[in-house]
């Protein structure tokens, strides 16, 4: 088993930092993670679930959206549909080097940004998503208190979790302009949604809405006790083990 550095390019040109997490032997299937809103592809959840499917024999595949961790770009430049962009550009990556992606998983935002991309990914089978708002608008709730300057100036730095970004309109338009729930219903892909009843950051009423809107075959699964960013070893381990095992039913 290993851990090897990736870069492609994204979907505005620029290089995309990745990491391939590759089992012993021949994977039985490629897998893509999209890491949460902000985020990056080293936080715990990436890291703890994707090695956790390596385990498995899922190679899993990584990366940091544009202007996010170490890929290169401006993270203000960006909005929901390039991230889903990002997605697509890491899937055709995959593609070309190694194989295309049977698995999606995606955690927090990047949980709506899988079942968004899905559709230009025609090999995928199974989508996971992991405490994912049901609509992607649900995340600017973060910065709702900077919502009239955005509007008014086109723009405006934000503090996430303690770091500033900038956030144009043009976010706003393009989170807000997102057919979510035609995505989820169309899937066309088995669903694992995994949330936590007590996650304070996306409540789990969004798990709900999801699994309601999708078809069938679709699976739900409580991380009781968990909180948002599985800042737990335990969690992050009991997540990926489910998702592999249902995986593999499949991919």
């Amino acid at each position: 088993m290993g851990s090897t550095k990736v870069e492609f390019p994204g979907s505005q040109g620029t290089p995309l930092a990745a990491r391939l997490e590759l089992p012993d032997g021949e994977p039985h299937a490629y897998a893509l993670f999209a890491h949460c809103f902000t985020c990056n592809k080293d936080v715990v959840a990436a890291t703890r679930v994707a090695r956790g499917l390596m385990k498995f024999g899922v190679a899993v595949l990584r990366f940091d959206f544009t202007g996010l961790g170490g890929s290169e770009g401006d993270f203000g430049n960006t909005d929901f549909s390039s991230n889903v962009a990002d997605l697509v550009a890491a899937a055709d990556h995959l593609r070309a080097a190694y194989e295309a992606p049977k698995l999606l998983v995606g955690h927090s935002l990047g949980g709506a940004a899988v079942l968004a991309a899905r559709h230009a990914v025609p090999e995928v089978k199974a989508v996971a998503t992991i405490a994912a708002p049901a609509d992607p608008e649900h995340v600017t709730k973060h910065f709702s208190g900077s919502r009239d300057e955005i509007e008014l100036r086109g723009e405006a730095d934000v503090v996430l979790a303690g770091r500033k970004f900038r956030i144009r309109k043009e976010f706003l338009e393009d989170i807000a302009a997102q057919p979510q729930a035609d995505r989820i219903r169309e899937l066309r892909a088995a669903l694992l949604v995994l949330h936590s009843p007590v996650d304070a950051e996306v409540g789990v009423e969004n798990a709900r809405l999801i699994f309601d809107t999708a078809r069938h075959p679709k699976s739900f699964i409580a991380l009781d006790g968990a909180d948002h960013l599985l800042t737990d070893r335990d969690d992050a381990v009991f997540a990926a083990e489910i998702l592999a095992t249902w995986a593999k039913r499949y991919v």
